[in-house]
C-alpha cells in the first residue's frame, strides 16, 4: 500500500534512531575501536541488516523511506527501484511494493557466466531508477551501482537509504558530481542524540564518540594501526 502520511523529517530521525537503538544494531566501543571496509578505526558501528528480522520496524521505516522519496524527489519521479547487492536488495523490494513500482538488483561486479549481467529483474532504457541501499558512509561504494545502471540506458539521479554517517562533508559532493541526490532517514547525529535521551550507553563512551563524529578523519588517523 502507498503511505499517505508524512511525518515531519525530525520525527522520521528521532523514530528511525530509537528503532535502531531498540534493535541493537548501533554499536558503541570507544576503547576497542571497530574497523570499517576501508580499514580504518571507529567507535561507531551500525548494522541496518538486522532491520529485515523486525516486521514492525521494517515496515514502519519503509514507509518513512517511501514518504521521504515521495516528498524530496516526486510522487511520478520513478519509473523502477533498484537495490544494491546485496544489503539493498530487500529495502528495494518493500519500497518497490509501497510506490507500486518494478523492482531491480545490481550486482557488485559481473557474475562471470550466463549472460554475465550486473542488473537482475528487467530494466529498459529511459526508465528513472532510484537506487536503493541500507547505508552509505562517503558515497563512493554508490557510484559503481550507478554506472551500471546507467548502462543500460536508464537514468538514475537519486539514491534513498535508511542511514547516512552524516559526518564526511564530502559525501554530498561525491554523489552530487556524479549526478546523484541523496535521501536518507537519520545520521549519526541523530543516533547519539537519541542514545543521549535514552542513557543507552555511559557518558564516556558517548563524549567518545560525540568526538569522533566532530573530527572523524583525525580521530581515525590517531588511532590508524594501533
Amino acid at each position: 500500500m502507498i503511505p499517505s502520511s508524512f511525518p515531519p523529517k525530525e520525527e522520521i530521525a528521532r523514530l528511525t534512531a530509537r528503532m535502531l537503538l531498540e534493535i541493537k544494531a548501533v554499536h558503541f566501543n570507544a576503547e576497542t575501536p571497530f574497523t570499517l571496509a576501508s580499514g580504518l578505526p571507529s567507535p561507531t558501528y551500525i548494522d541496518c541488516r538486522k532491520l529485515i528480522s523486525y516486521p514492525r520496524i521494517r515496515s514502519v521505516l519503509m514507509d518513512f523511506l517511501a514518504v521521504t522519496v515521495m516528498r524530496d524527489a516526486g510522487f511520478e519521479a520513478f519509473d523502477n527501484i533498484a537495490g544494491g547487492e546485496t544489503a539493498g536488495i530487500p529495502f528495494a523490494a518493500m519500497v518497490a511494493e509501497r510506490l507500486a513500482l518494478p523492482m531491480t538488483y545490481v550486482r557488485k561486479k559481473p557474475k562471470g557466466y550466463g549472460r554475465n549481467a550486473r542488473i537482475e529483474g528487467a530494466m529498459s532504457e529511459g526508465q528513472r531508477v532510484l537506487l536503493v541501499e541500507d547505508l552509505t558512509t562517503d558515497g563512493g561504494s554508490k557510484l559503481s551501482f550507478v554506472d551500471a545502471i546507467r548502462d543500460t540506458g536508464a537514468t538514475c539521479a537519486h539514491t534513498a537509504v535508511i542511514f547516512y554517517y552524516g559526518i564526511f562533508p564530502e559525501t554530498v559532493d561525491v554523489l552530487g558530481k556524479h549526478g546523484v541526490a541523496l535521501h536518507y532517514l537519520c545520521t549519526w547525529w541523530d543516533v547519539l542524540a537519541e542514545a543521549r535521551a535514552q542513557g543507552a550507553f555511559d557518558a564516556k563512551t558517548l563524549n567518545e564518540v560525540e568526538a569522533f563524529l566532530t573530527n572523524p578523519r583525525p580521530w581515525q588517523e590517531a588511532r590508524a594501526g594501533k
